[in-house]
């Protein structure tokens, strides 16, 4: 584990603030974390099992890498990690882990430990995230929990009951969180990304699929993951401050 501190101007908006994100060895996670570091933040990059990947992001930014399961003891040591190293206690949150079912069965077709493998890391790691960030989270400013759903949870699509339902179960936590923060001066928001251009939205689609998807956006593309890394930035920010308990959906107009 190689970490080293940042070194920004002193007039960064996150400069010096300690930020986990977690999932962000690829795909929406890592520009999080890279937009976060250049924003000033000290960064904790949390990887399920693509090593590689998040090592490679470590060598974008200043980081410290911890492996992650959605496990309780394994959420509360990435917390002690991040203030072992760099000696502050955490300031943001970001929960970006997720996988998706890429067979994209209908509920009738849907195996159970399909569901369970998609809730136990959508909505149970999601959970024991901000169970232990309630807790750990810096009280009296600058404190953010912000947590990943998706614009699925809106549109209510045929074939997607499980990841969608895992989804809604996110933003719902967020909204209740929020108000039992009351007083610590902690934000707890979603950012809800529509259709992004990464490996997990690809897996299972075929290019007509991908086709009618873009088509459907009033953009005419699919979302990149810089269009939704500077969202997350404003609220990790002291400009976010006011923004609370909101689900934001991030995607051109797409449904």
């Amino acid at each position: 584990m190689a970490t080293t501190d940042p070194v920004n101007p002193s007039s960064l908006p996150l400069q010096d603030r300690v930020a986990i994100v977690t999932g962000s060895s690829r795909g929406i996670g890592k520009a999080i974390a890279i937009h976060l570091a250049s924003l000033g933040a000290k960064l904790v990059i949390n990887y399920a099992s693509n090593k590689d990947q998040a090592d490679l992001v470590a060598e974008e930014i200043n980081s410290c890498c911890s492996e992650n399961t959605p496990h309780a003891t394994v959420v509360k040591l990435l917390f002690d990690e991040a203030e072992r190293v760099f000696g502050s206690q955490v300031h943001v949150l970001v929960n970006s882990a997720a996988i998706a079912n890429t067979k994209y069965p209908t509920i009738a077709n849907t195996l159970v430990e399909d569901f369970d493998r998609l809730f136990s890391v959508n909505c149970r790691g999601t959970f024991l995230c901000c169970k232990e960030a309630a807790k750990r989270i810096k009280q009296g400013g600058g404190g953010r929990i912000i947590l990943l759903s998706s614009s699925s949870v809106g549109a209510l699509r045929p074939n997607s009951a499980t990841y969608t339902s895992s989804k809604a179960a996110v933003e719902t936590m967020t909204k209740i969180l929020a108000k039992e923060l009351k007083g610590t001066g902690i934000t707890a928001n979603c950012v809800a990304p529509g259709p992004i251009a990464t490996d997990m939205f690809f897996v299972g689609r075929s290019e007509e699929l991908v086709k009618r998807v873009i088509e459907a956006c009033p953009h005419g593309r699919l979302g990149e993951t810089k269009d939704v890394a500077p969202l997350v930035g404003f609220l990790a920010s002291d400009a976010g401050k006011w923004i609370n308990g909101q689900v934001i959906r991030v995607n051109g107009g797409h449904d």
